[in-house]
């Protein structure tokens, strides 16, 4: 079974085993599990044929947004990322369109129950947890809605240490802990309804919220006020095979690999240099798979010089100024060709080069999902917007502007609030600043005790080293969250390694010359190990220009404060010593490309609508024929008319129109749908449990 069985930061909990059968066959998951990880630990990631062109279909988004995971469950369509797996339950391949069985049961239609809140907030990610901590402290009637399990949205995927300020963000801590500390804060306070497995599924003028409260039960909320904190969802780019089975989104891959424990791959390759893309290369090497190559189509990424830094020091190779050109297999993802960009961004000829891998990591940006905070707005109503549904930043600024929004909403019910919002704004936009150009940063000429050298060459908002020093002798220029720390040097370090524990970036080394001024210890940290090295064991040294050599570890200790960051000490020629940067228990391999795959750059049948197969070609003849409605265009052609609603073909239709001459002004949006996700008609009319007989 494809299951991660031991991990360097998560907990691997104790599992019941459970049967169940996939087209006829029995097979073993585990309980709680959904319906598509169940299916991917038994290596299977075909979960039926689109009724179009009979093209595989499999796992693609993991939250629910599309359909392209569909099966048949009790020969009832499922979303088989969103349906848990239960004991002896049968479950077919959706193989084409399924039949909807009709269900014979009769009884009273009525109307749904309408519910009265002060504040109603949609989303339990980072923003939607620090709102509501800030409106319960005041004895505010909250409700809060989410689709997943447990509230903490993107966090409960996130292992890495998390960058910002640690007073007002938690910098240092993991992105599951700090969902942990969220949602404790929330739970204790009694005015805070918490409806979880629950999709808000449209919002009305009149002012209420329709809502599917655990799956299956329809609801109404009339809110006072309405906080929408939904988050994003991830773009996709159009290239040959882009719909195969192994290419889907980096959230996607994060929750099979950090949410369910799913080893999903052997092989990944990564599309996008941002934050995104190089945290979920580090993911996958701490789950034990191997990351081919990453590329990004910027001269740079985009990224924390930090994480990409770490991915380096793993052996990844890391392509800039490339693009994808196809992803390559007959049922499912076997090999990526890339290419290298010119000026223009077109394609270089010849430059091409194909990688055998079973997976493509598509992270190349988000998108806000902002859909209902727009409805309210055209409605009149009392609405706020936080997080990545306002503005797309990392999690610590999500989870900061939740607090402003949260006081903008108390400030508005008339109460008194002592922080000043503004000032607060301008804190907010240094958190979720992009990170700048890195810069040239001092030689440390001191060869004399012990102390910190710090890696860490840009800008980036984090202090979570200046925090934690027990002698008070780390500092940044003028106490600001931006500039870079330094060790004061006015105390004695003691060598605890608190700092290189707790540094986000793992840029810290410390430095120890007190034993030894030819060959100095070395401490660095490191999380890719779930058991504890072994001292004597050899392990290379990274500098950031690569290799330093192959050395023996000297010593290994795990803080208390910090379980999942081993601290090892290794004595380097001090030629050598300040600028190592890392270790690694990875050769620094590059794969040997295969043979190229001689297809065109964005060819006519490249699929952009998936839900409706609809192609490259057939989009770019009508928008030469001067088609600009998107409404027409999706009469025309049905694309966005699938299950998903668009949610992943408009943004590349959009690109399409942009390619071929045309600017945004000149489109004319289509039309939202109004119901925001797929429900069965007897919710509506009041009945909540399933039946055998269907929906």
């Amino acid at each position: 079974m494809n299951y991660i069985k031991d991990h360097p930061i998560l907990d691997i909990p104790k599992r019941k085993p459970i049967s169940f059968y996939f087209n006829g066959n029995k097979y073993t998951a585990f309980e709680d599990m959904v319906i598509s990880s169940a299916l991917i630990i038994n290596d299977i990631h075909i979960f039926g044929h689109h009724f179009k062109d009979n093209s595989p279909q499999g796992i693609f988004c993991a939250n629910g947004q599309c359909a392209q995971c569909t099966v048949l469950v009790n020969k009832v369509p499922k979303k088989a990322c969103m349906t848990k797996i239960q004991e002896g339950m049968h479950i077919k391949s959706c193989e084409g369109l399924p039949n909807i069985p009709l269900s014979n049961k009769i009884g009273d239609f009525r109307n749904p129950e309408t519910l009265e809140t002060q504040v109603l907030i949609i989303g339990g990610g980072p923003a939607g947890l620090s709102a509501t901590n800030v409106l319960a402290k005041e004895g505010v009637k909250i409700i809060i809605v989410d689709d997943k399990s447990k509230l903490g949205g993107k966090l409960i995927l996130q292992t890495h240490k998390f960058f910002g300020s640690q007073e007002d963000v938690y910098a240092g801590e993991r992105g599951i802990e700090i969902a942990n500390i969220l949602n404790e804060k929330i739970k204790a306070y009694d005015n805070v309804d918490i409806w979880i497995n629950s999709l808000a599924l449209a919002l009305f003028n009149d002012g209420k919220v329709g809502i599917l409260k655990n799956g299956n039960i329809y609801r109404l909320i009339k809110p006072d006020r309405i906080l929408i904190s939904t988050g994003a969802r991830e773009k996709m780019l159009i290239f040959p095979g882009d719909t195969l089975p192994g290419v889907y989104g980096a959230g996607a891959f994060q929750t099979l690999v950090n949410r369910d424990l799913v080893k999903p791959s052997e092989k990944v390759f990564i599309v996008g240099g941002g934050n995104v893309g190089l945290i979920a290369g580090y993911h996958a090497l701490q789950a034990g798979i191997e990351v081919v190559g990453l590329i990004e189509a910027m001269p740079k990424c985009g990224g924390y010089k930090v994480h990409e830094d770490k991915l380096r020091n793993l052996g990844v190779p890391i392509y800039t100024r490339h693009t994808i050109l196809s992803a390559n297999g007959d049922n499912k993802v076997e090999s990526i060709t890339i290419a290298e960009l010119d000026e223009d961004w077109n394609p270089i000829h010849n430059t091409e080069k194909t990688f055998e891998c079973d997976t493509i990591l598509i992270a190349v940006g988000l998108i806000p999902i902002d859909e209902f905070y727009r409805k309210a707005n055209e409605f009149g109503l009392k609405c706020w917007i936080a997080g990545d549904a306002q503005e797309i930043a990392e999690a610590s600024s999500a989870i900061y502007r939740g607090k402003i929004e949260g006081l903008k909403i108390l400030k508005d019910m008339g109460f008194k609030i002592k922080e000043d919002i503004e000032e607060m704004y301008e804190k907010a936009e240094i958190i979720g600043k992009s990170p700048p150009d890195p810069i040239q940063t001092e030689v440390i000429k001191k060869e004399i005790g012990v102390f910190p050298i710090f890696h860490c060459n840009q800008k980036i908002p984090c202090n979570p080293c200046t925090t934690v020093c027990p002698q008070n002798q780390i500092a940044t220029k003028d106490n600001l969250i931006t500039e870079l720390p330094y060790f004061k040097d006015e105390k004695e370090c003691l060598g605890c390694g608190e700092c290189v524990a707790v540094c986000p970036g793992l840029a810290i080394t410390l430095i120890d010359y007190r034993k030894e001024r030819k060959n100095p210890m070395v401490t660095f940290p490191y999380e890719m190990d779930a058991s504890k090295l072994d001292k004597n064991e050899i392990i290379t040294v990274m500098s950031n220009k690569g290799e330093l050599g192959k050395f023996r570890i000297n010593n290994v200790k795990i803080l208390k404060k910090y379980p999942h960051t081993q601290l090892v000490s290794i004595k380097l020629p001090k030629s050598i010593a300040k600028r190592a940067v890392g270790i690694t228990k990875y050769p620094d391999v590059h794969h040997k490309p295969l043979k190229v795959y001689n297809k065109p750059y964005l060819p006519d049948e490249a699929i952009v609508c998936r839900c409706e197969r609809v192609s490259a070609g057939e989009i770019r003849k009508w928008i030469k024929l001067g088609v600009t409605d998107i409404n027409e265009l999706k009469a025309l052609t049905r694309a966005s008319l699938g299950a998903c609603g668009g949610k992943t073909c408009k943004p590349l239709i959009e690109k399409l129109y942009l390619d071929e001459g045309f600017s945004k002004e000149d489109i004319i949006e289509g039309t939202i749908r109004p119901i925001n996700m797929e429900v069965p008609m007897k919710y509506f009319a009041g009945f909540k449990e399933d039946t055998e007989e269907g929906d």
